[in-house]
């Protein structure tokens, strides 16, 4: 596999990528199947965030797992019958897609055990890890190929040390819903200062509208703070909360620094969202693009059609 947006001498080598949720959100569904192996479109969720981290140049990849999470060790692992069969075929493009899988990163899991929060399943990388910065994908978050945040976190990183946190400016409405930074500007265009963290603040007591989306380049002081983290907001141990603290002038892990991405992330963080997520992908396929938005575009025209004129009217104010 090419690594298109690798970056050279940022000194980060592993990857961190929590997987240890239930998905009660997509139950049933999600009963006896990952949450993070629901396809999107022909891959599963969280091949995306492999990929990404590999593009980047994250050759070591630890996934944070839980019960009945075994399926997403299986899809990064040979299967040998399977390629016997598609080999015999000649199927020669779906046995690479298959082979390429397992040939992203080498790749590692641990359980996390007790469903105590990000901070403690980011706690639970810390043997493996060691004392080095870390990067930590979470599968909610996808962000478009095409984008390059991750290299750019790690660059920031390597230029400023301490730690990163990917930021994004939200309708203020809605920080509700994210962690919110408050920040300070840099001699960096998109580039901010982060002087504290606030867990999913009500819209008069948030600090700013930049909310923390997943992704993060971590100083491994972090593992220290988040030992001693309290539980906090829903009697989880928050990754925000241990940030909080580095973000202290004083803190030998800090400073923390916010990369503002204004580009293509995809969310798939419930079920709306998910099929946003799928629609949007399938249209910018090459090869299911095409006949897929002509569809589309049909099935809008005729669904639309059928529509009685208060809901078309609704519609249109509510846009």
């Amino acid at each position: 596999m090419t690594l298109p947006h690798a970056s050279a001498g940022h000194g980060v080598r592993k990857a961190v990528v929590p997987a240890a949720g239930l998905g009660t959100r997509f139950l049933p569904a999600t009963k006896a199947t990952p949450k993070e192996m629901l396809p999107v479109v022909d891959k599963p969720a969280i091949q995306y965030v492999v990929e990404e981290a590999a593009a980047a140049g994250l050759e070591d990849i630890l996934m944070v797992t839980g019960r009945n999470k075994r399926a997403i060790e299986d899809h990064f692992d040979n299967n040998a019958e399977l390629e016997r069969v598609l080999e015999a075929k000649g199927d020669t493009a779906r046995l690479e897609a298959v082979r390429s899988v397992t040939r992203l990163a080498r790749l590692h899991h641990v359980r996390q055990g007790d469903p105590l929060g990000l901070g403690h399943a980011v706690l639970c990388a810390r043997a493996h890890v060691g004392n080095e910065p870390f990067a930590v994908l979470l599968g909610d978050d996808l962000i478009d190929e095409r984008e390059t945040l991750l290299s750019q976190m790690l660059d920031v990183r390597a230029r400023y040390g301490g730690s990163v946190i990917a930021l994004m400016e939200v309708d203020p409405a809605q920080i509700h819903l994210y962690g919110c930074a408050a920040v300070k500007p840099t001699a960096e265009d998109g580039v901010v200062r982060v002087s504290g963290l606030v867990e999913k603040p009500s819209p008069e007591d948030a600090p700013s509208n930049y909310a923390v989306i997943g992704r993060y380049v971590l100083d491994p002081a972090v593992f220290d703070v988040l030992a001693r983290t309290a539980p906090g907001r829903g009697g989880e141990i928050q990754l925000t909360d241990a940030i909080q603290e580095l973000s202290s002038l004083d803190s030998p892990g800090g400073p923390v620094h916010g990369v503002v991405f204004t580009g293509l992330r995809y969310d798939t963080g419930d079920r709306a969202d998910y099929l946003r997520t799928v629609v949007r992908l399938a249209c910018n396929r090459p090869d299911l693009g095409p006949e897929f938005r002509s569809w589309l575009k049909e099935f809008v025209k005729d669904f639309t059609a059928t529509l009685p004129e208060s809901d078309l009217e609704g519609r249109r104010l509510a846009a």
